[in-house]
This record gives C-alpha cells, structure tokens and sequence, in this order.
C-alpha cells in the first residue's frame, strides 16, 4: 500500500484513552428500563471502556461522566471498566463484557474483526485527518525535515513507539518509516513500547530514547500544560493524515438492551454542543469540538495497513 506525504488517509476517529486501576464506575439513570426489545434488568449493566493512551488521571476525569451521560441518555445501569492495556480493552470487547468502547483506528478494526456487525459510530471532528508527530531529544543531533524520506536520518538512533497496538503511536508511524526507507533494522537497538503517548514523550525529553512516534494531539496538550520539560525536546516531521479513534458498539446493543439503545447513544454522542456547559467539559476533555458520525469503511486503509504488518489475526 502506498500512501505519499501530501495525500492523507480518509477516514475518521475519536480520541482519549482511560484509567487505569482495577475498580469500575457504576452509574445508574433514575428513569430505568427500555421501550422495548432486551430485558435491560436481566442483561445487567451496559459496559463500557476505552484505549488507556494517556495520563490515567485525566482519563479518569473524562469516562465517568460520559457513563453518567449514557445512563442519562439510555435510562440503563451504565458501568465504566478501566483496563490496563490495549490488547484488555480489545478482549473485553470480543467476549461481551463491554458493549461500547472508545477505540483507535487499529484497536476498532482488530475488535470488529472478532466481533463481526460491530459500527464504529462517532468520531470526533478532528479524527477524519489524524497526525503523529517524530519527536527528538535535541542532544540527538536530529534535526526537523520536510520530506517522508527524512526518516532515514533516524538510522543509528534510539526510537520508542507507544503501545504496541497504538494507532498514532505505532501503525501508522511504522508505515510512514517503511514508506520514507527506514528499516526497522536500521534503528539503534530494537524499538521500544512506553505504553502510552505520554510516557513517549517523558522517554524522549529524558533522553531514555533519542527519537519517538506520538499522537500529535497528546504533543499539543503536553506543551500547553507545561508540566513536563520540553526544553529539550523538539518535533522532527508531521506524518500525514489519517483515521485514527472512534466509538465502537457492538452489534447485539439493541437486542441485549432494548430496540433504539443504539440510536440513544449516538444521538447522544452527535449532540454534544461546546455551548453548553456540561457538554463543553466532556468535549474540552476529549480535545474536540464536536462529534461526528462515522462509519467501518472509514477505517479500511487502517485496516489495510494493520494487515500488511501482521497485526490482525
């Protein structure tokens, strides 16, 4: 698959990731029960989760009002489940314990691959044309380029992805590298997994990894919260778009909760307006103006790409 510099992947996304800890949030709207279709008491509570990404405490700031803001909107118990890693949120997803989670572009494809009939069903307004940044340690003696083919001036260095299974911090950046004719093999060692965008940049501005791959949204919040010392660390490339995070559910919604339960959420989702305060604070926390609707084929270059690297089962 080639993609070049100037021509972004189309698709769409979503954003913020999850805490993470071993306790849910159970939250339970007043009004109770469906219209019709699934017994809501006998199904138990609505699951839901998300990718953890980024900084737990701020994630979990963000998820336990969006489970209030369902169980406001579905009139269901809604339970909140942070999960460790990815590859969790994925398996919890497949095997029913979670019904809607916010997923990256490869953690959405890799769940509806195992869960056929599942729609990703809201992005964010900034998801259709997502970036990752290549960052550097300025004692690395890197310096920023314009062209994907600057990528090979990262031979010899030290570089750090994100999770392994990270849309912006992983797939995509390693498709941009072999498409610029940087090996794998041409690195310093083998690359690294800090398990987060966050904890990229925390390698990266300690000097731990010379170079690495983050979400381009996580670089933007970082330096406007000017908690971490970016003193030392400077952006080397902007890759071009893509699709990236997204709202996944799984397709027996309507049947395990009751007829509409689906269309509930996402008129919910699609609703939430920056001039209202309540919905300003769940927006400003996801780093989006608004949401949009989406679709699975949005995500099928991803899912190209994911297929071309071995990650898809």
């Amino acid at each position: 698959m080639h993609l070049t510099p100037t021509s972004p992947l189309r698709g769409s996304l979503g954003r913020r990731g999850f805490l993470l800890g071993s306790a849910g949030v159970v939250l339970l709207a007043a009004c109770g029960g469906t219209d019709d279709g699934g017994d809501a008491a006998s199904a138990g509570p609505l699951g839901i989760s998300a990718i953890p990404d980024q900084d737990p405490e701020l994630l979990n700031r963000l998820y336990p009002d969006v489970a209030a803001r369902f169980a406001d909107s579905t009139g269901l118990e809604v339970t909140y489940t942070p999960l460790t890693d990815y590859t969790a949120v994925v398996r919890a997803f497949e095997v029913g314990d979670i019904h809607l989670a916010w997923m990256g572009g490869l953690t959405g494809v890799q769940a509806r691959s195992r869960v056929p009939g599942s729609e990703a069903i809201a992005q964010r307004d900034i998801d259709a044309d997502f970036h990752s940044l290549f960052i550097a340690n300025t004692r690395s003696g890197l310096e920023p380029f314009t062209e994907i083919d600057g990528l090979t001036a990262l031979a010899g260095h030290s570089l750090t992805f994100g999770s392994e299974t990270s849309t912006s911090g992983r797939l995509m950046p390693q498709f941009f590298m072999q498409e610029g004719g940087l090996d794998e093999a041409d690195l310093k060692g083998q690359p690294g997994f800090s398990g987060s965008h966050d904890a990229t940049i925390e390698a990266v501005a300690s000097g731990s990894f010379e170079v690495g791959a983050v979400n381009e949204q996580v670089w933007t919040a970082t330096e406007e919260a000017g908690e971490v010392d970016l003193s030392e660390v400077q952006v080397l490339w902007r890759t071009p778009g893509y699709a990236d995070y997204h709202w996944l559910a799984r397709p027996d919604l309507d049947d395990t909760f009751g007829a509409g339960t689906l269309d509930k959420v996402t008129e919910l989702l699609l609703g939430l307006d920056a001039a209202n305060e309540e919905d300003a604070g769940i927006l400003e926390l996801f780093g989006a103006e608004t949401f949009v609707a989406t679709e699975n084929a949005n995500y099928d270059q991803i899912e190209a790409v994911a297929m071309e690297q071995g990650l898809l089962a």
